[in-house]
């Protein structure tokens, strides 16, 4: 700043201001990079057409940006570019996590007409670092000046004026000028900062003599110095807006550049005046790269430091607590969407399957990838009776009672549940009472059809496998080889997935013709052995009479059947696959390494081998997104995957977990559910699914019920669809106490991770204290960290937020968790460390058959995989009739079955059925729908 030679005005340089403001930007560009390396801020400017001037202003902008570490890109589009094409390269920019500012450089220069409005109220007004949305003008209308950003221009002159030294407050600033752009905001923020304003434009009468009044005289009013001397106050700030281009013969160009004010006869008697150039137009740029930084602060903070914005739904509570189904439709859900951005996630991210449910982008993921994670809590159980000790509800009342009553960020991870039981006779899973998912009809029936991409997905693959077979059996090599590599308009060439089989067989050759006969009969021939398809269709269905079926017996087959049955698709490998795979690159790998049969020299034939990864990955591709759902609260539940609990590792997918765990930051929770007991849902979580996504759980949750414990302590036998026996609806101290040997068994287990161990005791109205505190005194004693009390089913009861505080405290523990044995532990070893650690067997049995089996998995190399153990959930011994904690037993493994895609062998103890049937009287009686509302009854 300096004294004008022509008068008494010092000059306001934007030059030297907005150098000022770019050393500070740079500092503040630089501490980002320090929060979380190689962050830089991302701004997009967007051009249509190529006018000289906005060319130049864009240069002016792209070097700026450059100077301050700001990443800018200039988005070019011709000037053939419509509206709508406009619009869709906003929303793209809108979605894309880097692109933390856009512009769009005004006018467009387009053959077609595209309304200026339309297009700023287009951009995220998170990204508008113009600040011409209309919410952000409307927050600096009602002088919200934090909240959203300031235009570039008014607050650019802010900025000067301040530089001044000039009091703002109480004095008399005149606007001329109301565009949108400069004169309208200009005079709100004076306004909020305590200037008397007046706004002239072309309608104002006596427009001298009101210039002449103001003590800050800003003028954008886009004419050629028509502000003159005389309609300076001496000693007034006078900010000039305006450039303006005029014929000057001394000039090279024929043009000189001036403002709106007649410069030198206004130096003459303002205190401040800006010159044209170097004026406001720096000043312009240089706040337009202070928003950006800006908006890039805010959104690492939210990535960093994530605190949602969760708004959680009241409940109604009634007493006494009404039917599951009547609380859930007494429910209004958010709609998916409110609560998808409540919890950070962007809208590319979120594809809603109608309004209460969405399926979410593992985009997600990556845009999160720098976040640091929240802890880690897994739900398990004891031994269960058949009717289930209330896992689902603890998982979701945990849920509820972290984000919607403690307030930290909480999600809950869950299963997708089977329809097969859902019509049979268990029902649903979505928790109870006021601890549910809602939807709850939707969550229990189709959901977003992922059960469906698994079966459609399984029995590609099915008859891929039957179809070679039958193709092989009545062909020769060459005509194999000719029909599997044809000649397309005359050439010939490998697939993709074909390509991959030459290199797994050692042939370094990618032309077909080139091939020998012996190398083209090694391609084209997978020579199944019948006898050894282990690959199954599946349905989601329980139907027992297709747990032994004959295939192939139709004339067409030729003489080809052969035995094989169905599974129900939750007990299908993909279904594993699905819920172990990291990304859609791991997925795809899993699928093709799948086995499905054996050749006639024992060597595996997989996926990959039948040219099926491909298409199958192409089939569960949406599948591989997690699921979007809500609690009675309004809380957040991701739901995915749910393989079969017995024979595959029982938990929700390892994306979803990963998602939950970078949503909720740090000081968050993700609380996970395991399938069945300790014994088999537990230590798959740990072993298997921990040790394939890398993740340590700080705590766990042990569910636990006085009825079940009874159970354990020699009561009666509990069977579905009956009345409880009196014993499970009398105090009955004697039985509890027999019974805790279970409870204890399950305690050492968590701990044998180590984990500690919170007892959540789901109480029953029958239940009296004397019970609870007996059960509370002995998890207490087998080195559990708290024991409460819950009602989560009746919310608001107690032990709702007393099982959070246990929880919270519990994941302040230093994390010492650890997997039970190494990858490098035999077959043999692994089996007696989890039947001897987990389970209280004294051995393991293992007749000739598998031990030939050990000595095959051994040679192909899988022995290196974990175990999964496929035994029955009703006991820790492989009878289900076995109660309690026995110890000194024999674990007999009748079989052994790889699941190469997925990861583990699976080792089965006891009669594991993977076919489910329905009851005499299953739900299905129950069930019916309102042909005119559509509202369904019966289903629970």
């Amino acid at each position: 700043m300096s004294t004008d030679a022509t008068g008494a005005a010092r000059v306001l340089s934007g030059n030297d201001a907005s150098s000022d403001v770019k050393e500070e930007l740079k500092k503040r560009v630089e501490a980002l990079g320090q929060k979380l390396p190689g962050f830089r801020p991302g701004l997009a400017i967007v051009q249509v057409g190529g006018r000289e001037d906005s060319n130049v202003y864009i240069r002016m902008k792209l070097k700026n940006a450059e100077a301050i570490g700001i990443n800018a890109t200039h988005v070019k589009l011709p000037r053939s570019a419509t509206e709508v094409e406009v619009l869709l390269k906003l929303n793209e920019l809108n979605q894309d996590p880097n692109i933390h500012g856009i512009i769009v450089q005004m006018p467009p220069d387009s053959e077609h007409y595209i309304n200026p409005h339309t297009i700023t109220d287009a951009v995220n007004p998170e990204k508008d670092v113009d600040g011409l949305h209309t919410m952000n003008e409307g927050h600096v209308a009602t002088g919200d000046l934090e909240t959203g950003f300031l235009p570039c221009t008014p607050n650019g002159v802010m900025e000067l004026i301040k530089r001044t030294g000039v009091k703002i407050a109480g004095s008399d600033a005149v606007v001329l000028g109301r565009s949108k752009i400069v004169g309208t905001p200009m005079s709100e923020l004076l306004k909020w900062h305590h200037a008397t304003v007046t706004v002239c434009h072309s309608k104002t009468k006596d427009l001298e003599q009101k210039a002449a009044a103001a003590d800050i005289l800003v003028v954008a009013i886009g004419r050629a110095e028509m502000v003159k001397e005389s309609w300076i106050k001496p000693g007034a700030v006078v900010i000039d807006c305006g450039i303006n281009s005029i014929d000057d013969p001394t000039k090279k160009s024929g043009k000189r550049l001036v403002g709106d004010v007649d410069y030198k006869g206004a130096a003459k008697r303002a205190s401040w005046i800006t010159p044209v150039p170097g004026g406001v137009g720096p000043m312009t740029v240089i706040m337009l790269m202070r928003n950006t930084v800006l908006a890039a602060e805010k959104m690492l903070e939210r990535l960093l430091q994530p605190k949602w914005n969760l708004r959680p739904l009241p409940l109604n509570i009634q007493t006494p607590v009404p039917s599951d189904i009547s609380i859930a439709r007494a429910q209004v859900p958010k709609e998916i969407s409110q609560l998808a951005e409540e919890i950070g996630l962007m809208r590319a991210e979120v594809n809603p399957y109608g309004a209460k449910k969405a399926k979410i982008s593992l985009g997600a993921i990556k845009r999160l990838s720098a976040c640091k994670t929240g802890k880690y809590v897994v739900v398990a159980g004891i031994t269960p009776t058949p009717l289930g000790e209330g896992k689902s509800t603890t998982t979701y009342g945990l849920a509820q009672a972290l984000a919607a009553h403690k307030k930290v960020n909480a999600i809950a991870c869950v299963r997708q549940p089977s329809q097969g039981p859902t019509f049979g006779l268990k029902g649903g899973a979505a928790g109870g009472g006021y601890s549910q998912v809602i939807p709850m009809e939707e969550f229990n029936l189709h959901l977003t059809g992922d059960i469906h991409a698994v079966t459609a997905a399984n029995n590609l693959l099915a008859a891929q496998l039957d179809a070679r077979v039958f193709h092989e059996a009545s062909q020769t090599d060459a005509a194999l080889y000719k029909r599997l590599v044809p000649a397309v308009k005359g050439k010939r060439q490998f697939s993709k997935i074909q390509l991959k089989r030459l290199v797994k067989l050692g042939i370094d050759k990618t032309d077909p013709d080139s091939l020998t006969p012996e190398e083209a009969g090694r391609f084209a021939r997978l020579d199944i052995d019948p006898d050894t398809i282990t690959w199954v269709r599946v349905v989601d269905t329980n139907d027992r009479f297709l747990r032994g079926i004959t295939v192939g017996q139709a004339d067409t087959e030729k003489n080809m059947a052969r035995k094989t049955c169905f599974n129900i698709s939750v007990a299908s490998e993909v279904m594993a696959v699905l819920a172990l795979a990291a990304d859609m690159k791991d997925m795809k790998e899993r699928l093709g390494r799948m086995v499905v049969a054996l050749d006639r020299k024992g060597n595996p034939v997989t996926c990959d081998d039948l040219g099926a990864t491909g298409a199958l990955t192409i089939l569960m591709k949406d599948a591989l997104q997690p699921t979007l759902m809500q609690t009675l609260e309004g809380t957040p539940v991701l739901v995915h995957a749910g393989p079969f609990a017995n024979i595959a590792h029982g938990c929700s997918s390892v994306v979803a977990d990963q998602l939950g765990l970078k949503l909720v930051g740090q000081d968050g929770f993700v609380v996970t559910e395991a399938g069945f007991g300790s014994d088999i849902g537990l230590e798959k979580f740990c072993n298997i699914k921990c040790r394939s996504s890398g993740l340590k759980p700080d705590c766990v949750v042990l569910v636990t019920s006085i009825r079940a414990l009874k159970m354990h302590g020699g009561g009666p036998q509990v069977t579905p669809g009956t009345p409880l026996p009196k014993e499970y609806l009398d105090e009955n101290i004697e039985l509890v106490t027999k019974g805790l040997a279970n409870l204890q068994k399950h305690i050492d287990n968590g701990r044998k991770f180590g984990l500690p161990v919170v007892v959540a005791i789901n109480v029953f109205s029958s239940d009296t204290p004397d019970e609870i505190a007996l059960v509370k005194g002995a998890s207490l004693g087998a080195g559990a960290a708290a024991a409460v009390a819950c009602q989560h089913w009746a919310h608001g009861g107690p032990g709702a937020v007393d099982l959070a505080d246990a929880v919270i405290k519990a994941c302040d523990q230093p994390n010492n968790f650890k997997l039970l044995y190494p990858n490098e532990m035999s077959i043999e070893q692994k089996l007696h460390t989890i039947a001897s650690e987990i389970y209280g067997a004294d051995k393991v049995e293992l007749s000739p058959e598998v031990l030939a089996i050990i000595d095959k998995y051994n040679k192909q190399g899988y022995d290196k995989l974990p175990l999964c153990m496929a035994k029955t959930h009703l006991s820790l011994t492989g009878d289900p009739s076995i109660k309690g904690a026995p110890k000194g037993f024999s674990l007999t493994v009748r079989d052994l079955i790889i699941s190469a895609g997925a990861g583990f062998v699976v080792s089965i103890a006891g009669e594991i059925s993977r076919m489910p049937g329905l009851p005499t009287r299953p739900a299905i009686f129950d069930m019916d729908i309102d042909v005119d509302t559509e509202e369904i009854e019966g289903l629970f």
